[in-house]
């Protein structure tokens, strides 16, 4: 379905709600689009929840970008979804860029988020993104290539481990190229995510919070994780020892039992 992410706003993000239970808002990372968070993670979740989720402004189905834009815009889309849906509150799940999203949306509308799971993401400031994986990919995107976007994106973003397994690549390229991801729609959100800081606004987050975070995560270090876990009160960290960035292709049944756990605990 298509949703404005405001009664007089232009932008239309397009949405997909599956399964039953609580709201679970899903906010997806750059240049992903919702195809990408796997059959395997989202059959597990919906069994538990009503799952949404959503292409970006730029991505896919959902209306251009027209200029530059930061991750509180992004979060202002994220509530017009909540909206659109008649959600007045949801869990949410945000992972990379999409985790950043979602401290922005619990930062400006607490009282809209149930639980929170905040995956490979950062609370950013100097040198959060400024890892070897992330200027790759960055590097591979601008130079229009798709072979090498495809190949430099896959070995980024999972484990080696991961990326060694049988038809591994296969999967992840054709999961990757379903929707259209424009290159010019990816520079403006790598451009969101460099202006991205809540370092000093974190201690106000007051919903039960768990941090996810791959240790061999090529395109935001572990310790990113550690310091934003650190940072907001009460917070679990989840370290998971060889794996990489995009952790829920690599362990779906346990990102959903940690989503799981942690909407438990907003109930108690």
């Amino acid at each position: 379905m298509l949703i404005p992410t405001h009664p007089d706003s232009t932008t239309v993000l397009d949405v997909e709600v599956t399964g039953s239970g609580e709201p679970l808002l899903l906010i997806a990372g750059m240049s992903a689009h919702r195809e990408m968070w796997t059959d395997e993670l989202l059959d597990a979740l919906t069994r538990h929840f009503e799952v949404a989720v959503y292409d970006h402004r730029g991505i896919g189905g959902s209306s251009r970008a027209e200029g530059a834009f930061t991750i509180a815009d992004l979060a202002g889309d994220a509530a017009g979804v909540l909206d659109g849906l008649g959600w007045d509150t949801a869990h949410v799940l945000g992972t990379s860029m999409g985790g950043m999203i979602a401290q922005e949306l619990v930062l400006a509308h607490p009282d809209r988020v149930r639980s929170l799971v905040l995956g490979c993401t950062t609370a950013g400031g100097p040198g959060a993104i400024g890892t070897s994986g992330a200027l790759r990919l960055v590097e591979a995107i601008a130079s229009r290539d798709a072979a090498r976007v495809a190949r430099t994106a896959f070995e980024v973003n999972l484990s080696p481990e991961f990326c060694s397994g049988d038809g591994a690549f296969d999967r992840f390229t054709r999961s990757s190229t379903i929707r259209k991801v424009p290159s010019a729609v990816v520079a403006y959100q790598a451009a969101a995510c460099g202006g991205h800081d809540t370092r000093d606004r974190l201690a106000t987050i007051s919903v039960p919070t768990t941090v996810i975070h791959g240790d061999v995560d090529e395109v935001i270090g572990v310790a990113e994780g550690e310091r934003l876990a650190a940072g907001i009160p009460g917070a679990t960290l989840e370290r998971w020892p060889g794996v990489g960035h995009m952790f829920w292709w690599e362990r779906p049944e346990q990102t959903a039992e940690i989503t799981i756990r942690t909407a438990k605990s907003a109930r108690a």
